[in-house]
């Protein structure tokens, strides 16, 4: 359940929510997961989510979320309402929406599910890569500051940093992750994972463009008890577009376990100015 207290971790810390009513949190933004314009988009999916999580009428544990970005979330307090619209014997759906300064800026719908042993099958496979001690960590920048919760080891397709950084033939990424300092994963950790991608239109072009998420979808292939435990464990990350036009672009992800367990598949459109 939420807590008014200090957590642990900062992403916890970063995701906590005071309960004021029921299905009403009250939550703060986080200086350390600030992207280049309001929080890292990551973070406030993780943070549509927790209220979900933490709500004692919700049954079963996430099967999808859909976060609709609707507006800049701005620093500072923000009111959460999660409200159980429809539970049905297997399946329960949510409605959440933040607001700041009585205008809404992010709207959710969260899945969830009670999940039944079944038969079962995985038809997609993980990308090849290297064991993540073989691959160097990524150095990150200052800034945007979300960048420094995270440990990257890029396989394929690395964050354009540099104004003079070659345009790439395809906008792939391939990268084992893992939260800094490290943290057993989660639902929400999940969610955030799923947009530690930096826009496909950047790799392409090879520099920074202005761009962000519009609509974000993940779908969790798993429950609680198939998550790895160990805190220091990496996640292998993939990403790829589909379409770039009409100042859109749709991206394609999986995140999945060392040994090849899909965590999740997530898709996003994303605006870009370029």
């Amino acid at each position: 359940m939420g807590s008014a207290t200090a957590l642990e971790h900062p992403f916890d810390n970063a995701t906590e929510l005071t309960p004021v009513s029921e299905g009403v949190f009250l939550g703060r933004s986080a200086p350390a997961y600030s992207n280049m314009v309001g929080p890292f988009g990551g973070l406030t999916a993780a943070t549509m989510l927790r209220p979900v999580l933490d709500d004692p009428r919700r049954i079963g544990s996430p099967l999808s979320i859909t976060v609709n970005f609707a507006g800049p979330v701005a620093d500072g307090a923000f009111t959460i309402e999660a409200d159980p619209v429809r539970t049905n014997r297997s399946t329960q759906h949510w409605m959440v929406t933040m607001s700041q300064d009585d205008a809404v800026v992010t709207t959710a719908t969260v899945v969830c599910a009670v999940r039944r042993e079944t038969w079962s099958d995985t038809e997609i496979t993980p990308p090849a890569a290297p064991a993540p001690d073989t691959v160097e960590p990524a150095k990150m920048p200052e800034f945007p500051a979300w960048l420094g919760n995270y440990e990257m080891r890029f396989v394929e397709g690395g964050i354009a940093f540099d104004a003079d950084s070659p345009a790439a033939p395809t906008s792939t990424t391939t990268l084992w992750v893992r939260d800094t300092p490290a943290r057993p994963l989660d639902h929400l950790s999940l969610t955030a994972m799923s947009d530690i991608f930096f826009p496909r239109i950047m790799i392409r072009l090879g520099h920074m463009v202005p761009a962000g998420t519009v609509s974000m979808t993940v779908y969790f292939h798993t429950d609680t008890t198939q998550f790895p435990t160990n805190p220091a464990d990496f996640v292998l990350a993939t990403a790829r577009a589909q379409h770039f036009g009409n100042g859109f672009f749709d991206q394609s992800a999986h995140l999945w376990t060392a040994d090849g367990t899909p965590l999740t598949t997530s898709h996003q459109v994303v605006y870009f100015k370029a």
